[in-house]
């Protein structure tokens, strides 16, 4: 978890700055040191690379030891967007007359809403998302293969979820009216159908007594 902790802190923010280079520029202190400004696939990115460091040391499968972790990274996030929803911290949604829409007046980055417009709170709608994808992944682990069936199941269905609440995110467009953390999205759900294609016929391997 420690190495984890600092490889995703490193990565977020390094994402962050990739993603605001030119505001980055003109402020890099504030970039670099504030208590804010973290993306998650930055984290994602830079804790795994950090992990994957400590398996090799500790001598684990990288397949094993992922598959052992995505369970915890789909419920980890799922808490984490709670902590959005709580705080106002700007990844809310469009406006929205549904009835469970809501207002941030109080919300850590600015609400610059008029008073009685709503937005979707998309935090929730993540939360929900990966709190299922969390138990999909707890049942599929009961199999014990540790060959990277569990994590690409990960990787396809959270991407899957992120890709989806995006439309509705106020996040800015970039490319084909996409935008950074859709094509990011779109990325790991490539890569996670195909690691669950490849490894779908892997033969079902019998636990250890240690287990």
């Amino acid at each position: 978890m420690l190495w984890a902790a600092l490889g995703g802190i490193i990565g977020a923010r390094l994402w962050m700055v990739f993603e605001t280079w030119p505001a980055f520029l003109d402020e890099p202190a504030r970039f670099l040191f504030s208590g804010s400004g973290l993306a998650w696939y930055g984290g994602f990115l830079g804790g795994t690379l950090a992990v994957t460091l400590w398996f090799r040391r500790q001598r684990i499968p990288w397949f094993l030891g992922a598959d052992m972790f995505a369970p915890a990274i789909a419920l980890g996030h799922a808490v984490g967007r709670l902590g959005c929803q709580v705080s106002g911290d700007g990844d809310w949604g469009t406006e929205t007359h549904l009835p469970w829409g809501m207002a941030y007046p109080y919300a850590v980055v600015g609400w610059n809403k008029t008073p009685g417009v709503r937005v979707h709170p998309t935090p929730i709608y993540e939360a929900l998302a990966y709190l299922a994808v969390f138990l999909v992944l707890v049942r599929m682990r009961k199999d014990r293969r540790g060959d990277g069936r569990v994590f690409g199941a990960y990787l396809a269905l959270a991407g899957f979820a992120r890709f989806l609440v995006e439309f509705i995110r106020v996040n800015p467009r970039v490319l084909f009216g996409l935008t950074v953390a859709q094509i990011a999205s779109l990325v790991l759900v490539v890569v996670g159908a195909v690691l669950l294609a490849r490894r779908a016929q892997a033969p079902v391997q019998a636990p250890s007594p240690q287990s």
